[in-house]
């Protein structure tokens, strides 16, 4: 049961003995608030225009002033504030649409539509008809002709001052964010422009969209700790996906030679300022490329994406920090940035024993277990004391296979792989190889991974002996990548929380409050 508040409730029983319907149907409208103030921008007097004559325009009240016989009301649509206005000259010119207003006047929309109107509340939908006009002080305004309650708000309206600015608070009642803070309506119409582009910038390479399974009878492409559901039907368990990539690569071998994923993955894990289970990548596959050309793409992805969609400039400031997407980007080895940053030489990172005992000397509070392999510290060490001071945007190549067990080994040295993790403000933002393609030697690896599964690391993969079985039909040679949208989306809009740029992000339950 929802607990209505009695007060609100005795609104709408008002009005219905009035007559009105507090939500009604079929109210169409003609435009929204930035298509009018586009269409008027550089007309002085629009009330000489016949086509400015019987629009309708809807939206949420968001203002309202009473003098004496007429009223302003201010409607707020979904029309983005993009259009200037010329004929303010200020430094910072004020940003049209999203809102619109409309003027009535008593005698021109009969006595009892005008007591209507007088009744609403701040945070009501509102239709109207009306010619289009300027006021004395120079703004778009329609003049009421007609006049609808359009959807009865039940709850009081935000203090738009004081409200609605907790992280948490937005994120569990988007809803009331996105009608509240025009930054977070801002930010989630560039996350939608970012996927629409990267579908174009792939589409344009000749590569395929495709959708692949996001239950899976064997989880895997990532090392990661899944969410596990259940078939009824099928009397079995699921998995949600943590990754595609074993499924796009299946493609690849079936001959669609170049595809790409715009997915939703799950993983088990803890919630971060830039973690939620549930998140969004990009995945695409190309036969005939290598990491290196994915190296290059991705460049061109990000720069042209930031060029088009955002504002143009590549040196960009986020939470304190400038960063600088001007190509070309830094490229340098694990080992060389894990020597640069703890001093560590190549036959101290060629042995775990070296290993272990610089980091005891140099964290000797840390009590908790170890890793035991040449991988697993290079992977400890440099997330402990490499990552973060990554800010620029840095290709980190040359991985130990142990750790990169779907990446091709390199040629000249087997115990590394063609692989490469894209670092961004210290985060990981983009993870790419050229694949694995040879069967035996991935029958070998997922064999290790299966083993460490059953040692105890839940993040190990399972062994899919079907995707063995696609490789002995041949895969041509390929790179793949995966590239986290949420993150590049907080990274493009400034926000400091993932949080932020998910519409509703993962929470715990709301508490009930006493009363």
């Amino acid at each position: 049961m929802y607990d209505f508040d009695a007060e609100w409730l005795a609104k709408l029983d008002a009005l219905r003995d009035q007559g009105v319907n507090p939500y009604p149907n079929g109210l169409a409208v003609t435009h929204t608030s930035t298509q009018l103030h586009a269409a008027y921008a550089d007309v002085e007097d629009p009330s000489a225009d016949p086509a400015g004559k019987g629009v309708t325009v809807g939206g949420r009240l968001m203002f309202r002033n009473r003098m004496g016989r007429s009223m302003f009301l201010r409607l707020q649509d979904r029309g983005e504030p993009t259009v200037p206005d010329p004929r303010d000259e200020s430094d910072e010119p004020q940003r049209l649409g999203g809102l619109i207003q409309a003027y009535a006047r008593r005698e021109e929309v009969a006595d009892e539509v005008f007591e209507q109107m007088k009744k609403l509340d701040i945070g009501d939908f509102v239709w109207v008809r009306g010619d289009v006009m300027r006021t004395r002080t120079g703004e778009l305004t329609v003049k009421v002709s007609e006049f609808c309650l359009a959807s009865k708000i039940l709850v009081p309206f935000p203090d738009r001052f004081h409200s609605v600015t907790d992280v948490e608070t937005r994120a569990r009642q988007r809803y009331v964010d996105l009608f509240m803070n025009e930054g977070t309506r801002a930010a989630f119409r560039l996350r939608s422009r970012v996927l629409s582009f990267v579908r174009r910038f792939f589409e344009a390479r000749d590569y395929l969209e495709v959708e692949t399974p996001m239950m899976q009878v064997i989880p895997g492409g990532a090392a990661a700790k899944p969410f596990i559901t259940h078939h009824n039907t099928l009397g079995m368990d699921l998995y949600l996906r943590i990754a595609p990539e074993l499924y796009l690569k299946r493609l690849v071998v079936g001959g669609l030679e170049r595809v790409f994923e715009l997915n939703r993955n799950f993983r088990n894990e803890g919630i971060s300022v830039k973690h939620n289970p549930e998140f969004t990548m990009l995945e695409f596959y190309a036969a005939w490329a290598t990491y290196e050309d994915h190296m290059a793409l991705s460049e061109e992805l990000i720069t042209s994406l930031i060029r088009e969609v955002c504002d143009g400039q590549l040196v960009r400031s986020y939470g304190g920090r400038t960063i600088d997407f001007s190509p070309p980007w830094r490229r340098a080895t694990y080992a060389e940035l894990i020597t640069e940053a703890t001093g560590l030489e190549a036959d101290q990172l060629a042995d775990p024993a070296a290993m272990e005992a610089w980091w005891k000397a140099n964290h000797p509070a840390d009590e908790g277990p170890l890793p035991a392999t040449r991988g697993k510290w290079w992977e400890w060490i440099f997330e402990e004391h490499v990552e973060h001071t990554l800010v620029d945007p840095t290709f980190v190549t040359a991985f130990p296979a142990e750790i990169s067990p779907l990446a091709r080994r390199n040629d000249d040295d087997p115990s590394l792989v063609d692989r490469f993790e894209l670092i961004v403000n210290g985060w990981e933002l983009a993870n790419a190889f050229s694949e694995l393609n040879d069967p035996v030697d991935q029958a070998a690896r997922f064999e290790a991974q299966a083993k460490a599964r059953a040692e105890g690391d839940e993040e190990s993969m399972y062994f899919d002996a079907d995707y063995v079985r696609a490789l002995t039909y041949a895969m041509p040679p390929a790179a793949g990548e995966g590239i986290g949208i949420d993150r590049l989306v907080m990274l493009l809009t400034g926000r400091t929380s993932i949080r932020e740029v998910i519409l509703f992000p993962t929470l715990r339950p709301e508490q009930p409050t006493d009363g």
